[in-house]
């Protein structure tokens, strides 16, 4: 009997110094944080640089973020490719403007690769990640939100029971010469979709089977949704939610298939030799905070963190709550470009 008692004893003990422990751990941890905006408000500004062409919802971010903390976010938006010269200038001349930089995934792994970011190292909010995208963090890049495309169908053409509920269902004979789509052979929202369907769909002659049915190729998005809306085809592969969300009152509406959709991942680095390196890891950890991916959710972006789809608005919840297929992939991009080309023509 003493045993058992001595045995709970320390057994209770070790218990106690383990809580303790971990207490202590998440006080330090806290300490730090505390630290690090203390650090950024001194520092007062942050360079963020985007190519988001002034897209409202990102400047309603921008005013959040100064509203919590005192920062300013200085803007640059501009088109990825000037974006892209802007940073190999800087980098090159060492004359450094640029604390974060916010671009697509493969574009970001380009950086990395090229010794462009810096270690970012843990945040608080990167625990509210998503599960399937905790992988796509790192040391260096850190996911902040997500363009879902599903399928555009016109209401008036397509009577709910013969609405696609799966990308295999484009396949049906009754579709041919009536899908208009995205350009598949060059870089876009249509090679997205491309790759994903291609290489995370698990039916390898899926797109074989799909080149006979007559896709007609455009890249005219604007002008090809009108098309759809004014009935000249039934459907628009892949249509970009947030553009679909502007379609209010006409008669469309957007699917998510089963296997999940294809998507364009928007991420956020510190960009090499950062002059706010604070402030740029304070505004990355804000832009995975519950308030900044509500901003992206009810315009129309997948949240990358686990956030309650209840608080979103109702004609854009469905696009957080869809499950995700896959992206681009840059190791596979050109191998798949001519893939997309030789099956195409």
């Amino acid at each position: 009997m003493a045993f058992n008692i001595t045995r709970r004893l320390a057994a209770a003990a070790l218990a106690g110094a383990l809580a303790l422990g971990l207490g202590g751990a998440a006080h330090a941890q806290d300490a730090d944080w505390a630290k690090v905006i203390e650090a950024a408000k001194k520092e007062g500004k942050v360079s963020l640089y985007t190519s988001t062409l002034g897209a409202p919802f990102h400047l309603d971010i921008i005013k959040a973020f100064k509203a919590k903390y005192g920062i300013t976010i200085e803007l640059l938006d501009v088109r990825a490719s000037e974006l892209d010269e802007r940073i190999r200038t800087e980098q090159a001349s060492q004359r450094y403007n640029a604390d974060v930089v916010q671009h697509g995934s493969s574009s970001l792994r380009l950086y990395q690769r090229d010794g462009k970011l810096e270690p970012r190292g843990n945040t608080p909010n990167m625990k509210n990640l998503r599960d399937s995208l905790k992988s796509a963090s790192d040391a260096d890049r850190m996911p902040s939100y997500i363009l879902p495309y599903g399928i555009l169908v016109n209401t008036d053409l397509v009577k709910p029971a013969d609405e696609p509920k799966s990308w295999k269902d484009l396949l049906d004979p009754k579709w041919k010469g009536k899908i208009i789509s995205d350009d598949f052979r060059a870089v876009g929202g249509g090679f997205t979709w491309f790759t994903a369907t291609d290489e995370y769909m698990g039916m390898a002659d899926f797109h074989q089977k799909l080149s006979q049915q007559g896709i007609v190729f455009s890249r005219d998005v604007g002008n090809d949704e009108r098309r759809v809306a004014r009935g000249e085809y039934p459907l628009r592969i892949p249509q970009l939610a947030s553009n679909y969300l502007r379609m209010k009152g006409l008669p469309v509406k957007l699917i998510f298939p089963s296997e999940g959709i294809s998507y364009v991942r928007f991420d956020l680095g510190i960009v090499k030799n950062a002059p706010h390196p604070n402030a740029a890891k304070l505004m990355i950890d804000f832009y995975l905070s519950e308030e900044a991916q509500l901003i992206y959710a009810n315009a129309g972006m997948a949240s990358v963190i686990n956030l309650d789809t209840k608080k979103i608005n109702e004609d854009a919840r469905a696009m957080s709550e869809a499950k995700l297929l896959g992206t681009t992939n840059p190791d596979t991009q050109e191998a798949q470009l001519a893939k997309a080309k030789e099956l195409y023509k």
